[in-house]
């Protein structure tokens, strides 16, 4: 659960880092998908929102939190199921904006949907808490017979896809 407070939403997104300008809460709301959704509130990065903010749906609440993380601009940033509350769309751009949120850090990603970790430099396959292999998406889609399936599982709707780009840097992908 992503924990917003009693404030506005540009408070909410600067909490790490107090003083900064309205145009570095813009930008890593940008980067977290969040942008649009906040131009289209009533008062925009000055809407208020309760604490809890029961007024935001869970995707807006998680492109929030990365926003928050994404301010602080850390070395190491950790996405824990960073996308698990996200509509596709809302999926779809934070992960074509995760090179640029790379740059520059290193990350580790925690998710089971395998579509946000294709590319990544490196992604660490557990099942039931043993590494079942270490590899890049496209050679664990060969290699992998656990990371394999989960994505045949995920994807059965689709084409099988090569990643676009392989420039983050290692995650992590759990098998159940």
């Amino acid at each position: 659960e992503n924990f917003l407070f009693r404030g506005s939403i540009r408070e909410n997104i600067i909490a790490g880092r107090p003083g900064l300008t309205l145009d570095d809460v813009v930008r890593a709301a940008r980067l977290a998908g969040a942008e649009e959704f906040i131009e289209r509130m009533p008062n925009g990065y000055e809407t208020y929102i309760e604490e809890g903010s029961p007024n935001l749906s869970g995707g807006q609440r998680q492109r929030l939190a990365i926003a928050r993380a994404l301010i602080t601009d850390p070395r190491l940033l950790i996405l824990d199921e960073a996308t698990s509350a996200l509509d596709p769309e809302s999926e779809a751009l934070v992960n074509a904006n995760l090179l640029r949120i790379a740059r520059g850090r290193t990350m580790v990603i925690v998710s089971h949907r395998l579509s946000s970790l294709t590319e990544c430099d490196q992604t660490l396959v557990l099942d039931k808490g043993k590494v079942m292999d270490v590899a890049p998406h496209r050679v664990l889609v060969e290699r992998c017979s656990v990371y394999r399936q989960l994505w045949a599982q995920q994807n059965r709707h689709m084409e099988p896809q090569a990643p676009r780009h392989a420039a983050l840097a290692p995650t992590l992908a759990q098998g159940d």
